[in-house]
């Protein structure tokens, strides 16, 4: 047998944690629960002495701190990742909190393991979670300010700080993922080709096979195993969203969920005793974004860093996309993984299975951090077949920020190393961009398009369209009438043409 190199990194260690029943006037803050993930994690290694070696703690960013939308009064830390290291009794001399992004538990396990080759790091616990769950349950008790913690010292910042969205498409209501992945939707089933009930079945489709991996797996916060007609069905349980998604084609966030990894090399597990049982390796993985807003994008319903990624990322595991036994695709909404298909090579309806947690409107979604889950039942589904190989994708913003992961427990051969991510962004930030006017004018075509709803109904359409003279796209809402936009849901949008205007920064679309 080939000697494994000392600084080779692995796996060895995962925890994670869903909590329904803790009641929310205790106001169980998210730095337990993600604790509690972190203890799990560290018994996972199976070896007391591995914890006094971990030198690097590393958090995913909390939704409260990184949407208005998330914000809490119920107060949070001034160093994440200390809270979590205190708890734990680690003492790390680095502490890490991320920016935002369903990307970075991958990207952070990537980056890790070439600190760890590169002998930069011994051992580092990656850990993140959400409390949303009881944060709006304790909220709306008139709970407030008890989160509130000063562990002393700054977290390192770690990630892209810059916002998913331009200030054009904040102007228009392209803030949030709930009005980007319909936009995107809609794009999608432009390039299949589908009218609208078609392309209902098949989304519903797609995510009823995840709904039933989630009514398995006992982590999961729905586990009701929906029916397709039932995921595509609107009803006063399943509201519509942005058009064309109903409420359990979303991520749903509002839940209690933690989870933790330890990394660390060959040599450092061996040192402090972890069994070989125990370690999984990373055998491949990439990290790189599309065109940073989505309105610039040549193609709405293409990822070209899916797919590149995908194709370094499977090429320095040795792999094909045919040798890999496990999936976990990013799920946050069904164009993700429909893109993410497309881009792969894979049947949406691929007999693999393309989740192994039920994805996140049905495992869960806890905010940045839900890969920390999908890399969790990896490792276990790896050290229950050996030899196999498993595939994770991870996903930020609006199909924006992308990362990979290839692991099994079949050693790594020779040095371990990656491919600088620098040299796959050089190749997608020099793909065009789409010709694009913030003051459009005349005759016009929808590209693609949503309806925004809130609680009472429709409120607000947003059009991605062209200019017909000059093939520039735009952004624009429409008349926001219930007419108007009950109009533009129930009969086709893709490719109707109209009329498009500029007044005071804002663009307004006018149907045929």
């Amino acid at each position: 047998m080939t000697k494994i190199e000392e600084r080779t990194p692995i796996l060895v260690g995962c925890g994670d944690v869903t909590d329904a029943t803790t009641p929310v006037e205790q106001a169980r803050s998210p730095f337990d629960l993600i604790a509690e993930a972190g203890r799990r994690a560290l018994a996972d290694c199976s070896a007391a002495a591995l914890a006094p070696r971990i030198d690097t703690i590393a958090m995913l960013r909390l939704f409260a701190d990184t949407s208005f939308r998330f914000a809490t009064k119920l107060g949070t830390s001034s160093n994440p990742p200390r809270s979590i290291a205190r708890r734990l009794g680690l003492k790390p001399s680095r502490e890490i909190y991320t920016w935002n992004g369903g990307n970075m538990p991958q990207y952070l396990v990537n980056w890790f393991a070439e600190e760890i080759s590169q002998g930069r790091m011994r051992a580092a616990m990656i850990c993140g979670g959400e409390a949303l769950r009881t944060q709006h349950g304790a909220e709306r008790a008139g709970i407030a300010g008890v989160w509130n913690e000063d562990p002393g010292g700054e977290p390192e910042l770690v990630g892209e700080e810059r916002r998913g969205w331009s200030d054009h498409e904040d102007a228009h209501g392209m803030r949030a993922a709930i009005a980007m992945y319909p936009l995107i939707e809609n794009a999608v089933r432009a390039e299949k080709k589908n009218d609208i009930p078609t392309h209902m079945r098949e989304m519903a489709e797609l995510f009823a096979r995840f709904a039933a991996v989630a009514a398995e797996n006992p982590l999961a916060t729905r586990r009701e195993g929906y029916s397709a007609e039932r995921i595509a069905t609107a009803s006063e349980s399943n509201r519509w969203i942005g058009f064309p998604y109903p409420r359990l084609m979303n991520a749903n966030a509002f839940i209690d969920q933690a989870g933790a990894l330890v990394v660390t090399s060959v040599g450092e597990a061996r040192r402090a005793g972890v069994p070989e049982s125990k370690w999984v390796f990373l055998h491949g993985c990439a990290d790189g974004h599309d065109h940073w807003y989505l309105s610039e994008r040549e193609n709405i319903a293409r990822s070209p860093c899916m797919q590149s990624g995908a194709k370094k990322a499977l090429a320095m595991a040795g792999k094909r996309i045919d040798e890999i036994d496990s999936f976990d695709l990013y799920s946050c909404f069904p164009s993700a993984v429909e893109i993410a298909c497309r881009e792969l090579g894979l049947a949406e309806n691929d007999t693999r299975g393309l989740t192994i947690t039920g994805g996140l409107p049905y495992f869960g979604g806890p905010g940045n951090s839900y890969v920390l889950f999908s890399i969790a039942e990896m490792v276990r589904r790896m050290r229950a077949r050996p030899g196999k190989f498993g595939l994770v994708t991870a996903n930020g913003n609006y199909i924006t920020k992308h990362s990979w992961g290839v692991y099994s427990t079949t050693p790594t051969q020779g040095t371990w190393t990656r491919e600088a991510p620098n040299v796959l962004q050089a190749e997608l930030d020099a793909l065009p961009k789409a010709p694009f006017t913030q003051t459009p004018s005349g005759d016009a075509t929808i590209e693609t398009y949503t309806i925004m709803h809130g609680k009472n109904g429709p409120e607000l359409g947003i059009v991605i369209g062209r200019e017909r003279a000059s093939g520039r796209r735009f952004i624009a809402n429409t008349a926001n009438d219930v007419a108007t936009l009950t109009d533009l849901q129930e009969k086709e949008g893709l490719g109707r043409p109209g009329v498009v205007k500029s007044e005071g920064g804002k663009n307004v679309f006018s149907a045929a």
